[in-house]
């Protein structure tokens, strides 16, 4: 099953659809909104949205043993920082029962 793209514009649409508010001004809300995630997450502050999920900056370790697919030639790596997600109960809850509606079909 090929899975469907909600895309940032598709969320400025479905507000837009549902509040009647100026789309120009959706659109700007929706970007301050993500520059806010992202400016907090560049500060490693972690953003917790209740019953949705928690996103934070972690790093990740480097290997010293990672191999180059290409040549095969063993190449360290360094460390790095990676965003993570962890969806909240709610969010977990729903999602396993549409798995739980599947099954039933």
């Amino acid at each position: 099953m090929k899975s469907k793209k909600f895309t940032k514009s598709s969320i400025v649409d479905a507000i837009y659809e549902k509040t009647q508010l100026d789309r120009t001004a959706v659109r700007n809300m929706v970007e301050m909104c993500l520059n806010e995630i992202k400016d907090a997450l560049l500060r490693h502050e972690d953003i917790e949205l209740r019953g949705f999920g928690t996103f934070k900056v972690k790093m990740r370790k480097g290997r010293s043993k990672a191999r180059n697919p290409r040549t095969g030639e063993l190449i360290p790596t360094r460390p790095y920082s990676a965003v993570v997600f962890r969806p909240g109960n709610k969010l977990k809850d729903s999602i396993k029962a549409l798995s739980d509606e599947a099954e039933l079909e």
